[in-house]
């Protein structure tokens, strides 16, 4: 029989004695979501909503530009929740025919994070006419990523070699309420995707979109 060898593993050569395992009554190991069928919700149409930058181009410029005075850019993007048939599905705001994203964008400097994606739900989201104003309820971080250089990758790690990311993107878990009324810009389309399509399809949403499974496997859904 082999001798069983001691001292290895991670952390390399710990004594047996140690212990990493610890508990605390403040961890919360049950995590709850509500979600609500997509037909609770109702979806109007405002103004269109245009980038700030007319090429991806150019929008690298600009945050090459903001870097030398601003330093790292800090974005929020907000994971909106519904169900349908008994199956989560994430609210993506689609552009064209190919082009998806989460509702969110840049956060103004020094601005917190959860006011900024309040700010930028609204901008995206929020009714025009004053009648109703969302009240957003952000629940948890799901996942950081970041942007080491002026190009279009992203990861969910700073790179060893990276000393100043370009950018950090930095998602939210929003809790809807049971209804409620968006209206969605007229260049956008607001589309519920299951996340049985977003899994491991890169291809057709993007690494951060197609992520949202694995991230949010970690939530117990209650579906009402």
């Amino acid at each position: 029989m082999a001798a069983v060898k001691t001292g290895t593993g991670w952390p390399k050569n710990a004594p047996q004695s140690a212990k990493y395992i610890t508990s605390s009554s403040s961890v919360t190991l049950e995590r709850t979501v509500n979600l609500y069928p997509l037909t609770n919700y109702t979806f109007g149409t405002k103004d269109a909503l245009y980038e700030k930058d007319s090429s991806v181009q150019a929008r690298f410029q600009r945050m090459r530009d903001e870097f030398q005075s601003q330093g790292m850019r800090r974005s929020v993007e907000g994971v909106l929740l519904v169900h349908e048939h008994g199956l989560p599905h994430v609210l993506l705001l689609q552009l064209g025919t190919t082009f998806f994203k989460l509702p969110g964008g840049e956060l103004n400097p020094g601005e917190n994070s959860v006011e900024g994606l309040k700010r930028l739900l609204t901008e995206t989201l929020g009714r025009s006419d004053g009648i109703q104003h969302n009240d957003w309820t952000i629940e948890d971080t799901i996942g950081n990523w970041w942007r080491p250089n002026f190009e279009p990758p992203r990861y969910p790690y700073i790179p060893a070699h990276i000393t100043k990311p370009k950018e950090h993107i930095r998602l939210y878990l929003v809790q809807l309420p049971d209804k409620a009324m968006f209206a969605v810009p007229r260049n956008y389309k607001l589309v519920a995707a299951p996340l049985f399509e977003l899994y491991d399809n890169s291809s057709g949403y993007g690494p951060v979109i197609s992520s949202l499974p694995q991230a949010l496997s970690r939530f117990n859904f209650i579906f009402n």
